[in-house]
């Protein structure tokens, strides 16, 4: 009688945390609600269209007709895909690799209190501020023959495919550089002070301090930095089509752009579709196999 009065004691005090927390979850479940609600609204059905697209041949009007798998083998005798392609590819490596140094860089510059920091900073962020359009309007402008104040020291950004590219990534890393550079500074002032007053009273230089305490404990904030930088580069469209319109002969055309070009200009939505999922393919490899490689390092 004992035992069974000891369980059934047991039972009954269980039972009113099971539910408190079921309540719990359901209480949670209902605040996520929404943000799952838009989710699925504005990104999970769009997703599905696309891929539903991909599979047909869907013309901008006119009924549409299943043609699989015809809109993915005919990318590969696309030759202005592939060179959007490669062209994205080298463009990702040469702004990521430039950006983020330039991002590090100042944001080691700012990261101590000293006088004027407060308006260093503030200079670094301003070109944040300014729409990606408007910039790259304002680019354009600026390098202009007939208008441009450098016009007639630069070459013309169709002149040369050099040109054309130095002029989107001198845009991009006076527009983002500043951005990532507060992301940059928000991680190394996580870092507890205690940890370089120790490092100094072990004899520690400025580079061993740098490689083994600051890259190590920030390898969270890189890998946002890093993923971002990637993301943004594979998806570029604004800096291309403003500036350049993929000049000269294609040779700043990017994946996005060939979307563009496919859906708008040759209507063909479902070729427009195949190449978008494409894209999120090269997207999801590249943020995985970069995930991957700051894990092991870290």
């Amino acid at each position: 009688m004992t035992m069974l009065a000891t369980r059934a004691v047991e039972a009954e005090a269980v039972t009113p945390r099971r539910r408190s927390r079921r309540r719990k979850q359901l209480i949670g479940a209902l605040y996520a609600a929404p943000t799952a609600f838009v989710v699925g609204l504005f990104f999970l059905v769009p997703l599905g269209l696309v891929a539903w697209m991909s599979l047909h041949r869907w013309p901008l009007l006119g009924p549409p007709s299943m043609n699989v798998p015809d809109n993915y083998t005919a990318l590969s005798d696309d030759k202005l895909l592939s060179t959007a392609l490669w062209f994205t590819l080298k463009y990702t490596v040469l702004v990521t690799v430039l950006l983020f140094v330039i991002s590090f860089g100042l944001a080691l510059i700012v990261q101590h209190r000293f006088r004027g920091v407060a308006i260093l900073r503030t200079a670094f962020f301003l070109p944040a501020a300014v729409g990606f359009a408007s910039a790259s309007l304002l680019f354009l402008g600026l390098l202009s023959s007939e208008i441009g104040p450098f016009g007639s020291k630069l070459p013309s950004v169709s002149s040369s495919p050099t040109a054309a590219l130095s002029s989107a990534v001198g845009l991009v890393l006076w527009r983002f550089a500043g951005f990532n550079m507060l992301i940059l500074l928000t991680g190394l002032q996580a870092i507890p002070t205690e940890v370089y007053e120790a490092a100094r009273l072990d004899g520690a230089s400025w580079w061993q301090t740098f490689r083994s305490i600051t890259l190590p404990l920030m390898r969270t904030t890189i890998a946002l930095v890093l993923t971002l930088m990637v993301s943004g580069s594979l998806l570029a469209f604004d800096q291309f089509w403003i500036l350049t319109r993929g000049g000269p002969d294609n040779s700043t055309t990017s994946l996005v752009m060939v979307i563009y070009r496919k859906a708008f200009i040759e209507l063909d939505l479902g070729s427009a579709a195949a190449v978008s999922v494409l894209l999120l393919v090269l997207l999801l490899i590249v943020s995985v196999v970069q995930l991957r490689v700051l894990r092991r390092r870290s």
